[in-house]
């Protein structure tokens, strides 16, 4: 194999602060700024602290979510199950601790679905050859179906507090409570950050959607690595889906619904690429806080919640209106 000179190099030997100040970046985070303003200066409930903290705690999960979906897109793939595997991994786990298996074997248990449903994604994508939109929209499907089919329809209550503690506790630090999903969102911010701006693996994946021909020529198995990145979605994703069943305290068939949707316009808002080979964990991190703030907004404005749905697509078309824009000055 030849060396990394043959991958992307603006994808190399990025710093965080360098990923800090682009331009992208800047640009995402003055739209949450002023959204954050007119919401303060609208809303005299936006800017209180139960408020924030409940909207930093329920974007956690969709930024979890969005780590692993910023892997797939980044190899210029989609994956449209993140959603349903989500729900589904509460569910699992659900099932395992109603069924007392106890919590950290349920909580494996959750896991190993949301990862299975990921290697299937990825085995259909790399092996199968089928376009990463057929292949996991035909997943969401299969794994809704079986939201549905393993409980019948029904919810599942009376969840054990040892497992509701990790979407409702609140870590004391500095005289400021700040929710375990957030702490979790945060650690695994860093150790996604690390492992694609400073592993191999990292700069397969950029490879991948700059170029997967040349990557391939370099010696890289491509099949591989989109089979290691859409089971690392489905990972990721499934950790969301337990901080979300966690913090509802019982788990839905109809949980996450939609917020595939969510988690795709968290990416692209955050300066991933439709082509591939562009992304950052830091965007996904700021997408998903201006998803959550535009929700979050919605309601404290009085707007019906039907209308959130009309919003978020109108922020998708917005967002990769922005992208073609970029590319066109780009060329």
């Amino acid at each position: 194999m030849t060396t990394n000179e043959n991958l992307p190099q603006k994808t190399l030997n990025n710093s965080f602060l360098g990923k800090v100040l682009r331009t992208q970046e800047i640009g995402v985070v003055m739209i949450l700024l002023v959204m954050g303003i007119f919401l303060t200066i609208t809303s005299d409930n936006f800017l209180t602290s139960s408020n924030l903290f409940n909207v930093i705690r329920q974007f956690s999960w969709i930024a979890i979510a969005g780590f692993g979906a910023i892997m797939v897109i980044i190899t210029g793939g989609i994956d449209l199950s993140v959603g349903s595997i989500m729900a589904l991994t509460g569910l699992i786990a659900a099932l395992a601790l109603n069924a007392g298996w106890g919590l950290w074997p349920s909580i494996i248990a959750g896991l190993l679905a949301g990862v299975g449903v990921g290697l299937i994604n990825g085995l259909l994508v790399s092996k199968a050859k089928l376009p990463p939109f057929i292949a996991t929209l035909g997943m969401m499907s299969v794994a809704r179906g079986l939201c549905y089919g393993l409980t019948n329809g029904l919810n599942i209550s009376d969840l054990p507090d040892a497992f509701v503690f990790f979407g409702r506790y609140d870590l004391p630090f500095f005289g400021i409570n700040i929710p375990l999903p957030v702490v979790i969102m945060v650690i695994l911010a860093i150790i996604a950050n690390f492992f694609l701006s400073r592993t191999i693996w990292g700069y397969w994946i950029y490879g991948l959607g700059g170029n997967e021909q040349a990557t391939l020529l370099s010696g890289v198995n491509t099949g591989w690595v989109k089979l290691i990145v859409y089971s690392l979605t489905g990972l990721l994703a499934g950790i969301g889906g337990l901080l979300m069943t966690a913090r509802l305290g019982v788990a839905t068939p109809t949980a996450a619904m939609g917020y595939e949707l969510d988690i795709i316009a968290a990416v692209f808002i955050g300066g991933a690429s439709t082509s591939g080979g562009a992304g950052t964990i830091l965007g996904v991190l700021i997408g998903a806080a201006i998803m959550q703030v535009l929700r979050n907004g919605l309601v404290l404005l009085g707007f019906p919640a039907y209308w959130q749905s009309a919003a978020i697509g109108l922020v998708i078309i917005i967002a990769l209106s922005i992208d073609q824009y970029r590319k066109q000055r780009q060329k």
